[in-house]
């Protein structure tokens, strides 16, 4: 029989929440988070707006000698280590070291460690060489920062494909604790708030320019015209049930039952996108029909082209209008790799309280066969959810999070 594999723990950091209770009691009720990016100016960028996290100051939490040592990404992502390892009730010295790992993810957040290493450029063009190998293996400094601070010596590794690497990096971390790992540490963070960051994520073509807080983000809405950027993400404590029960785990959130992950085909050629397969994928994956998700946590580019994709491929398996939808990410901008994580932390809050969170700000486009929940959260019994993210350059990714018995 295949372990079951279950989250003990949740570490989270979000625009609109620091920790868990801050992140569901904002995300219930629908505050926004977005607004002017404060982080540096951005009045000469034709994006003006970002989810920003304005209440941490990594002082506050970790010893000194880190904070030169890291960026703004590797310290929310150490903080919220320690608030998922207090959360699941267990400290890092209670599981041998070589049975305790971390799998993450990561896909933007290191432009604000690449930016500071380019300023030392300009300065001593000597490291010219040195500085881009430091920006190329950063993602993996994420993850071992993690690993070192805790001493975990485990299955380590970063997974990098984008907003998609969330979901990619969970499903890596259960195929670990299925091979014998006792506890994994995995999930996602992005900070990439910074000029450099900025002007990568402008040549998308994909960042909305509205300067509206509550209209720049609007996906599956008739005015939708871009994403809005933001900050954050969530690690998650990924224990085996029956060992996780053995050494008294009493915060059991639910189970990662099912995963599902495709490639779009070349553009132009014909091809159906690979979303609904990876949906397809996930439900196999989990023994479930579609009949048994009862809500569905959207990836929502916010893009009319791109949403379209994603509501056909939900019509396509659940039937028009036969599933609820939602997107609470429209309260704190796309965080990349954080922002799957975030939403699978949302889908067992919902399982939690018999409450789906809202997509905010947005009016459902006619054009979308999809039962949105926007305006407020809908109560509704929540036994199963499906988690959807897509990544650019045409990464799917899909996750069934079930409660757990």
């Amino acid at each position: 029989m295949t372990a079951k594999v279950v989250i003990t723990g949740i570490g989270v950091a979000t625009p609109n929440g620091l920790g868990v209770d801050d992140y569901w009691a904002a995300t219930r009720v629908g505050k926004n988070a977005i607004g002017p990016v404060t982080r540096f100016d951005a009045e000469q960028y034709p994006s003006k707006l970002a989810g920003e996290i304005h209440d941490f100051t990594a002082e506050d939490h970790l010893p000194s000698r880190l904070i030169p040592q890291t960026d703004r990404m590797t310290r929310l992502a150490l903080v919220a280590a320690d608030c998922a390892f207090e959360d699941a009730g267990v400290k890092p010295g209670d599981i041998p070291e070589f049975d305790m790992g971390v799998v993450t993810a990561s896909a933007s957040g290191g432009f604000e460690f690449g930016q500071n290493e380019l300023k030392k450029l300009w300065g001593q063009g000597s490291q010219y060489v040195s500085a881009y190998q430091s920006f190329a293996w950063f993602y993996a400094v994420n993850s071992g920062q993690i690993s070192i601070r805790n001493g975990m010596r485990g299955p380590s590794g970063v997974v990098v494909s984008d907003q998609a690497g969330g979901l990619d990096a969970i499903a890596q971390a259960r195929r670990q604790i299925r091979k014998g790992s006792k506890l994994i540490f995995s999930g996602g963070f992005d900070a990439s708030i910074c000029p450099w960051g900025w002007v990568a994520q402008l040549a998308g073509g994909l960042m909305s320019t509205d300067e509206n807080p509550e209209r720049a983000y609007l996906p599956f809405d008739t005015d939708a015209n871009g994403y809005v950027p933001g900050e954050g993400g969530a690690l998650l404590i990924l224990e085996d049930a029956e060992a996780a029960r053995g050494r008294g785990a009493t915060n059991i959130y639910g189970e990662i039952a099912g995963y599902g992950a495709t490639f779009d085909p070349k553009p132009g050629s014909g091809r159906e996108p690979g979303l609904r397969r990876a949906i397809e994928a996930a439900l196999a994956d989990a023994g479930l029909e579609p009949g048994d998700i009862d809500v569905v946590f959207a990836d929502a580019a916010g893009t009319p082209e791109l949403d379209r994709i994603e509501a056909d491929a939900i019509s396509a398996v659940f039937g028009a209008g036969r599933v609820p939808v939602t997107a609470p990410k429209t309260m704190t901008g796309r965080l990349y790799s954080g922002a799957a994580p975030v939403d699978v932390v949302a889908a067992v809050l919902a399982m939690r309280e018999g409450l789906i969170p809202p997509t905010t700000n947005v009016t459902l486009s006619p054009e979308y066969d999809i039962d949105l929940v926007t305006g407020s959260a809908r109560p509704a019994p929540v036994r199963a959810a499906l988690v959807l993210a897509r990544g650019y350059g045409g990464f799917n990714s899909a996750v069934v999070v079930r409660a757990a018995d």
